[in-house]
């Protein structure tokens, strides 16, 4: 069994007593790479647990107490270790053995943090709230855009912990892509971390695309000629979705400056300089939020004066209609009384000079409506 499977058992047993005693089972069980999409379900809350030396993946030896006490006695190499929703039981054991803050235990297991970052001795803490579009046929008012999650890491001077939740953001073809770049992954740990943070960033900028479409679809919509038909909850769907992207970007940038400009001893100061980059990127999804969020305002306005003049338009053929009923209303009215004395009311011809003069102003009021644009 690998360290992985080794770990899968011993993460119940809350001690780093437990994590030796089950670690030293037998070990025949193939390790199962579970963080790659393509690969298992998830199993358990351990994704993977790996070691890299001089940014090269190396063997697994033994349970992961010796590994970590080998990699801290030769002072090179670090341990990724990686989780997915574990629960407080499960995470009990890891946490006593890297000395992890009981302030950022709490907030990884318990998930709905805000982006940010934070400095326990010396262990850095960061939270990212990963972000993926959700396909659909056709924009509703109940379209689900937008689906977000978390990864929490833990960083260390020899180690990284990852805590994923969600069932998006697998990190598994990252850590592919890290390790075709021995020179970068043997940076440390802080490699891993601008790796991550790079990785979330650029798919704030994939979303922000796709929602793009979505917004050039409704506007659309609103401007062709039946606009004023539009439905507006398809608009503040957009809105709604737009404003859960905005609480996963706007966040992290503090914590993306700090990595950029503050000296911190976890992170490597050549790692320093391509953060900066990733705060390039994530200024870039800023704007075109902000952008999106004005766009979407607008076409909300112009949709609501669409159907305001709509409105209008009905109302002025109503009054017209009203208008050219008015006339024989009026006059059948006036000689629908019963009075002996009235005049025309005995002449012979006076009936059809009634409804010939009734349908001649019902004509005038009709051509002058036409003319102005009222019918």
């Amino acid at each position: 069994m690998s360290m992985a499977g080794n770990l899968r058992k011993v993460t119940s047993l809350g001690g780093v007593g437990g994590l030796r005693k089950v670690a030293r089972l037998a070990r025949r069980r193939p390790r199962v790479d579970l963080s790659h999409p393509a690969r298992s379900p998830l199993g358990s809350s351990v994704v993977n647990c790996v070691t890299y030396r001089d940014g090269v993946r190396t063997p697994a030896r033994g349970d992961l107490v010796d590994t970590v006490q080998r990699v801290r006695k030769s002072r090179e190499g670090f341990v990724w270790l990686g989780l997915h929703e574990p629960t407080d039981q499960e995470f009990a054991g890891i946490a006593e053995l890297f000395d992890l803050h009981p302030l950022a235990v709490e907030d990884a297991i318990e998930a709905h943090q805000r982006p940010k970052l934070e400095r326990y001795g010396e262990t850095l803490f960061a939270v990212f709230k990963t972000v993926c579009y959700v396909e659909h046929e056709e924009l509703t008012a109940t379209s689900e855009v937008v689906n977000t999650g978390e990864i929490m890491l833990f960083v260390g001077a020899d180690f990284v912990i990852t805590v994923r939740h969600g069932r998006h953001g697998s990190l598994g073809p990252l850590r592919e892509e890290l390790e075709s770049d021995p020179g970068q992954l043997a940076k440390g740990p802080s490699a891993v971390l601008h790796a991550i943070a790079d990785h979330v960033v650029d798919d704030y900028l994939t979303v922000t695309d796709s929602v793009h479409g979505d917004i050039d679809q409704v506007e659309s919509d609103v401007f062709s000629e039946s606009g004023a038909r539009t439905d507006p909850g398809r608009i503040y769907q957009l809105k709604r979705e737009l404003l859960e992207l905005k609480r996963a970007v706007v966040p992290l940038s503090r914590p993306l400056e700090d990595l950029a400009t503050r000296p911190i001893r976890a992170v490597d100061p050549e790692i320093q300089a391509y953060f900066r980059d990733v705060s390039d990127h994530l200024l870039r999804a800023k704007e075109q939020i902000a952008a999106f969020d004005e766009l979407l305002n607008s076409i909300l306005q112009a949709h609501l004066a669409q159907v305001t003049v709509a409105q209008n338009e009905d109302m002025r053929k109503i009054t017209a209609w009203a208008a050219i009923v008015a006339v024989p209303t009026m006059v059948c009215g006036v000689y629908g009384m019963n009075f002996d004395h009235m005049p025309e009311l005995h002449w012979r011809y006076g009936y059809g000079m009634v409804i010939g003069v009734i349908s001649v102003a019902c004509f005038a009021l009709y051509r002058g409506f036409r003319r102005s644009g009222w019918l």
